[in-house]
């Protein structure tokens, strides 16, 4: 391997491996540091009931399970996207799915597929923050170069999800029964996507890139809820629920959905206020966790009160304190979130050591370097795919802009293209390369038990991003001129 110099030298075989293992080390454990807290509460749900609880409260809103999907991974994963980031959002949907009534693979695969059209903008816009230091252009101009992309195609994953839902279900009654029709699914999943996207096109238009994937789902996901409310589809809360023996069953009360909802709450709170108000943003992001070898060679970083992971803890922590489970099964939800959590470290050790030694060596970097001699004024149907192989080595959209926003920047001005447009194409395969992410699918699936099953989720999400990312190819081919 050839490793670059270093500010004391130049870095050697033993070295260089130490460090990308260093690296590799820490970012996983930045990663567990999320996946551990939501296994917890996940376990902690199964344990109390609570799990069963939201489900039979969501089932109030429609009783179809594809419409619960809508709700679940559109809005609520779109929402925690862009407030949190750092695969969170997939984590805490894909159990809820489990709930109700989905398999995980399924489960895993339509939040992977939902949450993608947020995450340009996801974590308060930070995978934008990276390009505006990189460029010198603006939030506001780098969001209205990435932002049509997710406006006019997002659709497509939307599109799939459903269809995704519809088939791993059971066939529908042939008289119809409590199930919404085909054809009215398609009238649900596009009054979903444009309620997101009426509020999330605005706000990247005049705003920025911090609220726009928070601000769809927030209002996005209330007007969804109206229309369930004012058009019951399938005859929604017109019937009582049913367990699983086919016994009717009072709807929760009130004071049982606060509590069984108490973890996410709490998250969402936390959440919330450590990303808009600004003095306390300012306080949490203070305390780091940092580190560096060879000079800045090799490096890491955290903050670990802004951490996601630390907000998951605390909504874990809230649900023991509210939901008052008894020591034994407070000890069982360990024990499973222990159990599940100790061959997905061993994954992602040996994940993200390949991907930081592919890194280092300037293996990505060169494969998009010759690709873009090679391609020439085709590059920007080129620059969302590099935008998502950075995403698949680095393992976030906001690492793939670090890594290729530079590179993009230098073939736009050598071809003569623009460098925002560009640049915005970069930032939108970023985000679809979250699809197909290793990482993100190993932390989703560990979360639903689906340690050594990962390859069925891939093969459920790889065919859906191409699609994705060709047509947003197409569509930089026409806005990058």
């Amino acid at each position: 391997f050839d490793f670059p110099q270093g500010l004391d030298g130049e870095v050697g075989v033993v070295q260089g491996l130490v460090g990308v293992g260093a690296e590799g080390g820490f970012t996983a454990l930045t990663i567990l540091w999320i996946i551990g807290p939501a296994l917890g509460i996940h376990h902690l749900q199964l344990r109390t009931g609570s799990a069963q609880v939201l489900r039979s409260f969501l089932s109030r809103f429609a009783e179809d399970p594809r419409i619960l999907a809508l709700l679940i991974a559109w809005f609520f994963v779109l929402f925690m996207e862009g407030a949190a980031g750092f695969g969170a959002s997939v984590a805490l949907a894909a159990p809820f799915l489990v709930a109700a009534g989905f398999g995980p693979v399924t489960a895993v695969t339509i939040s992977l597929i939902g949450h993608s059209v947020g995450v340009s903008f996801g974590a308060v816009g930070t995978p934008i923050v990276p390009q505006m230091a990189a460029t010198g252009l603006s939030g506001l101009e780098l969001a209205r170069a990435t932002g049509p992309y997710h406006t006019l195609l997002g659709w497509i994953p939307l599109g799939f999800m459903v269809f995704m839902a519809h088939r791993s279900l059971e066939s529908i009654p042939a008289d119809g029964g409590a199930w919404t029709s085909q054809r009215m699914m398609v009238v649900w999943s596009l009054a979903a996507f444009l309620s997101f996207t009426v509020p999330f096109t605005l706000v990247w238009s005049f705003v920025g890139p911090e609220l726009p994937t928070i601000v769809g789902a927030l209002v996005g996901g209330g007007a969804f809820v109206l229309l369930l409310r004012w058009f019951p589809p399938g005859g929604a809360g017109e019937a009582p629920v049913q367990d699983s023996t086919g016994t009717s069953e009072r709807p929760p009360s009130g004071r049982s959905v606060l509590r069984a909802a108490a973890p996410y709450l709490v998250l969402v709170a936390l959440v919330l206020c450590t990303r808009l108000v600004p003095g306390l943003q300012d306080w949490v992001r203070g305390p780091s966790l940092s580190w560096s070898l060879h000079g800045e060679t090799f490096s890491g970083a955290m903050a670990p009160l802004h951490h996601p992971g630390s907000m998951l803890l605390a909504g874990f922590l809230a649900g023991v304190v509210i939901q008052r489970p008894a020591l034994r099964t407070l000890g069982r939800v360990v024990r499973d979130a222990t159990v599940q959590l100790v061959p997905v470290a061993v994954a992602l050790l040996a994940m993200l050591g390949l991907a930081r030694i592919m890194v280092h060596s300037g293996m990505t970097e060169a494969l998009a370097v010759a690709a873009a001699q090679s391609i020439g004024a085709g590059w920007p149907f080129v620059s969302p795919f590099v935008g998502a192989l950075g995403t698949f080595v680095a393992g976030s959209a906001t690492a793939s802009n670090i890594l290729f926003t530079d590179l993009q920047q230098e073939a736009a001005l050598a071809l003569g293209l623009p460098v925002g447009g560009t640049v915005g194409a970069q930032g939108f395969g970023a985000a679809v390369g979250n699809m197909v992410c290793p990482h993100n699918v190993v932390a989703a699936g560990a979360t639903v038990g689906l340690t050594h099953r990962e390859g069925e989720i891939l093969r459920g999400t790889l065919g859906v991003s191409l699609l994705y990312l060709s047509a947003g190819g197409s569509l930089a081919l026409l806005l990058v001129r």
